[in-house]
């Protein structure tokens, strides 16, 4: 029997703007202070971009790091890299020179972009094997970026795209016990994230989305490619400003944002906060958001989603979908169910929670075991490490290091993280659990609980408060706060109040309060 050969377009999130570019060439792309770039616009950018990165001798699979805020270039290069078929490197702006220059010497980059404000940072650095190419972020002639893409094609280049499943880009994550791993994303993958974080946040053409998460973390969770895939509007935003996100969410008919959760409260602490005309999705993961904080942008006629996601599943990979009979349930039961993790994307597989055996635990919302996926929607590798990439995919599953119970419905609830769960005399404690209880007082802005060294019970709970401004509680009203709401075992012996340390996307760096609580000891976590 006589078979004809099979045609088929390899998956990639390119593909996204050239469409668009076609489709709605007038269309509003992406919003920059004062200026607008149309999708017709947006696509030549990025053509003269990728023509001028292959004149520049960029070849197959060769690196491309970026050093920029949340600003036009870089999200030209989540286009532009990849159609050269180069693989993206976005580096968090908040590392240090060493955690920088590590990356670069890991990656193997053949050039770096760096935004002016950031050149300090890597200007005692040898780059002498890479081109440099600076940005002004002023979208003039003289911009140094903007010189090197003139030199660049406005024409779209040949789709040299030969397998869907090679790299587009390497995100590096926070490294808190040890040197950070590369994340191998493939255009597959980015392909199918991009469109799973459409759907499940309800992105459509008419969609404004503000740049409030970094476009280094994750891509952007994918929203990079997402709100270019439904024909959205970018609008960009150099650094998180309470009152210059209010602003534009007026000015510029915001429908559309993510963050950690620290970033939703900043913005409900905020002096311009108050209840919006019309509701704008919320966005929430990166750490698991309370109860109260779910609540609180509800009644400032938000629409919170929360999903839940690591590096490692391209961001988001999971998502607490809102179900319709919980419209009769009581506002704070409503907010409780919306803070668990939920289930896998319509474009993942579904997660599980298994034992040390890879087997599943009872549904019955109360073992606790750890979170395992796999699927498109889960890394290709970690760069270069196939040992930390065996180890990973044990079973042949990726196992997060994420503990939760599972529930009778199949969603999943975290308890900790597998390096922050507290054993006191035997008991198991979820700091997310006393976290939740705490930050359900009002004078509490946000809160970390850790476990600290006990000579009994070998570690109990200590809880680090940072306060709403003008707000003044004490130590044992928080502590008596805990005990009508927990278990007494499970409530913090100390707490400690200040600002807590976080990364450049919100989260607490949970390491650094446990280095200063175990200095001088054996440390049971890292």
């Amino acid at each position: 029997m006589h078979e004809e050969k099979v045609y088929r377009t390899e998956l990639s999130p390119v593909a996204f703007l050239r469409r668009n570019a076609y489709v709605h060439p007038d269309k509003t792309a992406v919003v920059h202070g004062k200026r607008r770039y149309s999708y017709a616009v947006f696509s030549e950018r990025v053509n003269r971009l990728s023509s001028a990165l292959l004149a520049a001798g960029l070849e197959k699979h060769e690196r491309v790091a970026f050093l920029a805020p949340n600003i036009p270039p870089l999200l030209e290069a989540h286009f532009a890299v990849p159609a050269a078929r180069g693989v993206l490197v976005a580096i968090n702006t908040r590392l240090g020179t060493a955690e920088i220059d590590h990356i670069l010497q890991h990656s193997g980059a053949r050039l770096l972009f760096v935004d002016r404000e950031f050149y300090p940072q890597i200007a005692e650095l040898d780059l002498s094997a890479l081109q440099v190419i600076e940005i002004y972020d002023t979208g003039n002639d003289d911009d140094p970026y903007e010189t090197f893409i003139a030199t660049g094609s406005p024409e779209p280049g040949p789709d040299l795209l030969v397998d869907e499943e090679e790299p587009i880009s390497i995100n590096y994550t926070s490294g808190t016990t040890g040197r950070p791993k590369g994340v191998v994303y493939t255009h597959r993958g980015t392909y199918l994230n991009a469109l799973g974080e459409a759907l499940e946040t309800g992105l459509t053409a008419d969609s404004s989305f503000l740049w409030t998460l970094p476009m280094f973390h994750c891509n952007g969770w994918c929203f990079t490619w997402a709100v270019t895939a439904v024909g959205g509007t970018h609008v960009c935003l150099r650094t998180v400003d309470p009152e210059r996100i209010w602003q534009l969410f007026a000015d510029e008919d915001i429908s559309h944002y993510n963050g950690a959760p620290t970033v939703h409260t900043m913005l409900l602490n905020s002096s311009s906060a108050h209840k919006l005309d019309q509701p704008i999705t919320a966005t929430i993961a990166g750490a698991p958001p309370s109860p109260t904080l779910l609540g609180q942008l509800r009644d400032y006629n938000f629409h919170p989603i929360h999903l839940y996601g690591l590096t490692e599943t391209y961001g988001p990979i999971a998502i607490s979908p809102w179900q319709s009979e919980w419209e009769q349930k009581p506002l704070a039961e409503q907010a409780t169910l919306l803070a668990r993790q939920g289930q896998s994307y319509r474009t993942a597989d579904l997660m599980r929670v298994v034992d040390e055996k890879t087997q599943d635990v009872p549904q019955d919302g109360e073992t606790m075991g750890e979170v395992v996926m796999h699927g498109n929607n889960v890394m290709h590798s970690y760069f270069e490490q196939p040992d930390a990439t065996a180890e990973a995919f044990r079973d042949g599953w990726f196992h997060s290091g994420d503990l939760a119970v599972w529930h009778p419905d199949g969603t999943v609830e975290l308890r900790d993280r597998q390096k922050d769960i507290i054993i006191s005399g035997g008991e198991n404690i979820s700091t997310i659990e006393v976290e939740q209880a705490i930050v359900s007082h009002p004078a509490v802005l946000e809160c970390a609980v850790i476990a600290v060294p006990h000579e009994k019970w070998g570690e109990r709970p200590k809880a680090f408060v940072a306060l709403k401004e003008g707000a003044i509680v004490g130590e044992e009203e928080l502590i008596a706060h805990c005990r009508e709401r927990l278990a007494h075992f499970k409530c913090p012996d100390a707490i400690e109040f200040g600002p807590l340390p976080k990364t450049s996307t919100g989260k607490v760096q949970k390491f650094v309060l446990r280095e200063k609580e175990w200095a001088g000891r054996e440390k049971r976590i890292n």
